[in-house]
This record gives structure tokens, C-alpha cells and sequence, in this order.
């Protein structure tokens, strides 16, 4: 199956508008097109599914080994064609090299075999953008430049400049988009917006789709897609039960798509439920799953949420639940908002995390567990990756796992565990699982 991975030379150049833009504009035109994401990302995925109607699924090198990898490009078969959104620039991972590769998006774009379309932000530039886009297509052998998209062109004398600088270099221009702040996609807590808290989502679409039409070769970008998806089997993730209760709402939305899809293609059924809603976990499920998002912004609906909380309290005393970043912070006795409020939390492990104390924690995470989760014994080894700002202000229970980071260096942060009375096992840490090693 054909594909392109879509890539620039540094985040912040338009790489999602074009993403977005390509999928509507193609889905329009009666394509399907199989959205993809490079790295550990939960936000664009969820654009991705918004102009696509597919879900877009993360594809990490670091962290996925490659029959993984290969087998999760493998759901884009019966589409027309496949499209991956690269992260930050298309040579920029770690540096220390994963389960196959270091997480850059020229990774992504070598194992496919799907050719490259540059975005080139050509802002303050005229010829000398050529030359950053020939360095980017020379720099490591294999990796295939299908063409560029021109980003934010200030005029006709402008795009004739940058299409003359292109023509020596000898790459195709796929297009030229004027520069148009009108679609530029919002930033809040975090930096970050979900997809779902855009009401002019629809219209944030059709323009970006519009754009693409009307400035973008999508006949020669079409043609310039290829690549054979190498045969793989069906990715196998072990799913935490048999029957998952799963929060799911504004202030827990961070799963990933493949994480869902594994869990349900081993037969595991989902039970969803809102803690802002003040719901609590099913009571037939065998496990909860609490993921991550911001609960930092929802302390006093969820110290109010009394049905919430005691029910999964409840749930707890004889089963096992288990919370990343988001939902740890949830399972805790309290967190501390910007304003320095504090808000009661579930109380399952004794964790305090200070939102109004910021730092950030980024970047990649192996894990030693010393003590089990739901679907993963002692001793396995867990590839994820964290990204908050909350600090810890008390964490008195026993570790989860000995963690590293991508380099080997060892993690302070090592999550937290406390076995119930009742039988049950309370566990949570600040990464978000990826993968388990084989």
C-alpha cells in the first residue's frame, strides 16, 4: 500500500495543518486515507480521526519493536493510501537507539518505505530554503524526498524565489501555501488542545482542507506515494482483563488508539464511564484502568464527585486498578491545583502532586516492574514515555519498577504500589505504556 510520510526540519513549521488539510482535501475527493503519528503523541491522533474518520494510530520506533511496528502499518491495508505525521524534525529522536530505531520520524519513513514530503516553513528565507531541504534529502542513504510543500509564502515574488531555489536542488514543489494564520491550531494548557474541545473543529478542517485544494499539487502528491507494507502479524498486546473498566472523559482522554484496538482484538470487552460525571467503575469489570489527561483542571469536580470516588474504592478493596500520569494523580490522596488549592483525590495511594509547583518531565521511560499491573508479571519491561509538569510533594508507597530513561539513566520518579486488605492491588506511575519488550 502506497503511503507519505509528511516531515519538516523542525517543529512549529505547519506540519499538522498540512496533515490535517491533506486528509480532508483527500477524503473529500472520495480517497481513504490511513492517518498515522510519529512518537508518543494523544493529540493529533484525535485530529487525525477528525478529518479522516479513521483512527490514527502512534508509530514509535524507540519504544515498538519492528514486528510491531510492521503489524500496526498493516491496519492501513484497504486504504488508498496511508499518510504519517512526523514529529518535531525528520532526524530527531533520541540518542540512544530503541527497539528499532531512536524515534524519528526517518525512521519511520525507511521501515515503510513511504517517501518523505517536506514542509518547509520558508518565512524570512528565499533560496537558501532549497538548500535545507537538499541536506534533509542527502543526509542519511535509503531515505526517499518525494517533494516539498511550501509554508507560508509572503507573495507571487516570493514563491518564485523559493520554486527557483528548489528547481537547482532538483525537488519537486508539491505546493506553496500563503501564509494564513486564520487555521493556525490554538494552544492552552499545557500547550496542548484536544480535538474535542474545539467547537469550530468542522470549519478549522474545511479551511485547512481548502488550503490543500487550492495550493497543493494533490494529483503529483498522490502519484508520489509508495512503499509495500512488509508482511507482519497481528500485533499481540495483553490486555489487563477480560473486562476493562476504563474512564473516559475530559479530564481522562490520553489512550492510545493501538492500546484499545490490541485489548479488543484479544477479546477483552471495554467498559467506559465518566469520574466527572460522577460515575464509578462497573462493577462486573475485573480491572479498572484509569489513563492520563489533565485532572489538574477538574480538582473540584473530582473532589465532589463522592459516587466516583467511592466506588472506586469499592472496586479496589478486591481487584486491581491502575492509573497513568493523569489517572495516578487521580488514584492519590490529594492534588494541589495552579492556585494553590488543594483537592481530596480517590486515596488509594498516598501520592500528593502539586500542579501550582511546575516542572516539566519529558521524555522516554524503561521499566523494570518490580511489582506487577494488570496484564504485565513482575519483572517485565515496559517501554513508554512521560510528559507532565506536576511535581511530587509526597509519594509514601512502595515502587513500581525501577525505571531508566532513553539513555539508561535512572528515573527518580518510579511510581507507586499498595496492595488492598480485600485482596486487591493499587498501582500508578507517570509514563504512559507504549510497549512491552518481548
Amino acid at each position: 500500500m502506497p503511503g507519505l510520510v509528511i516531515a519538516a526540519p523542525a517543529s512549529g513549521t505547519g506540519k499538522t495543518t498540512v496533515m490535517l488539510g491533506l486528509l480532508s482535501a483527500l477524503r473529500a475527493r472520495g480517497l481513504v486515507v490511513q492517518p498515522f503519528k510519529n512518537g508518543p503523541d494523544y493529540i493529533d491522533p484525535a485530529f487525525h480521526r477528525a478529518a479522516s474518520g479513521r483512527d490514527s494510530y502512534n508509530l514509535d520506533s524507540w519504544a515498538m519493536p519492528g514486528d510491531m511496528l510492521d503489524g500496526l502499518a498493516g491496519l492501513a491495508e484497504g486504504a488508498d493510501l496511508g499518510l504519517a505525521e512526523g514529529s518535531m524534525g525528520l532526524y530527531d529522536g533520541v540518542a540512544a537507539s530503541g527497539a528499532a530505531g531512536n524515534g524519528a520520524s526517518a525512521d519511520l519513513a525507511l521501515r515503510l518505505g513511504w517517501p518523505v514530503v517536506l514542509v518547509i516553513d520558508a518565512s524570512g528565507q528565499a533560496q537558501t530554503a532549497a538548500a535545507v531541504a537538499l541536506g534533509l534529502a542527502r543526509f542519511r542513504a535509503g531515505l526517499r524526498v518525494a517533494g516539498v510543500i511550501l509554508n507560508r509564502v509572503a507573495s507571487p515574488r516570493h514563491e518564485a524565489l523559493l520554486r527557483a531555489g528548489m528547481a537547482e536542488a532538483g525537488l519537486p514543489v508539491l505546493g506553496a501555501l500563503p501564509k494564513q494564520a486564520a487555521i493556525a491550531m490554538p494552544e492552552r494548557h499545557l500547550g496542548l488542545v484536544q480535538a474535542e474541545e474545539l467547537p469550530a473543529l468542522a470549519e478549522l478542517l474545511r479551511a485547512a482542507g481548502d488550503l490543500m485544494r487550492e495550493n497543493v499539487d494533490l494529483d503529483a502528491l498522490i502519484a508520489a506515494a509508495d512503499g509495500a507494507l512488509r508482511p507482519a502479524p497481528a500485533v499481540r498486546i495483553t490486555p489487563p482483563g477480560q473486562r476493562i473498566a476504563l474512564a473516559r472523559d475530559a479530564a481522562f482522554s490520553f489512550v492510545y488508539p493501538h492500546m484499545l484496538d490490541g485489548w479488543r482484538r484479544a477479546g477483552a470487552e471495554v467498559l467506559t464511564f465518566s469520574p466527572l460525571a460522577d460515575q464509578g467503575p462497573d462493577p462486573s469489570a475485573d480491572v479498572c484502568w484509569l489513563p492520563g489527561g489533565y485532572p489538574e483542571l477538574h480538582g473540584p469536580a473530582l473532589a465532589g464527585a463522592d459516587r466516583f470516588r467511592s466506588g472506586l474504592r469499592a472496586f479496589a478493596e478486591t481487584r486491581p486498578v491502575h492509573g497513568e500520569c493523569g489517572g495516578y494523580m487521580a488514584m492519590g490522596a490529594a492534588i494541589i491545583d495552579r492556585e494553590g488549592q488543594r483537592w481530596p483525590m480517590a486515596g488509594l495511594l498516598g501520592l500528593v502532586t502539586s500542579f501550582e509547583k511546575r516542572r516539566m518531565h519529558l521524555g522516554y521511560r524503561r521499566a523494570r516492574l518490580v511489582q506487577g499491573i494488570p496484564g504485565h508479571a513482575p519483572g517485565s519491561v515496559l517501554r513508554g514515555h512521560e510528559f507532565h509538569y506536576s511535581t511530587i510533594l509526597e509519594q509514601p508507597d512502595a515502587p513500581l519498577a525501577e525505571v531508566t530513561d532513553a539513555t539508561g539513566a535512572r528515573v527518580a520518579e518510579t511510581g507507586s504500589t499498595r496492595l488492598r486488605p480485600g485482596g486487591g492491588l493499587s498501582t500508578g506511575t507517570f509514563f504512559h505504556l507504549i510497549a512491552a519488550e518481548p
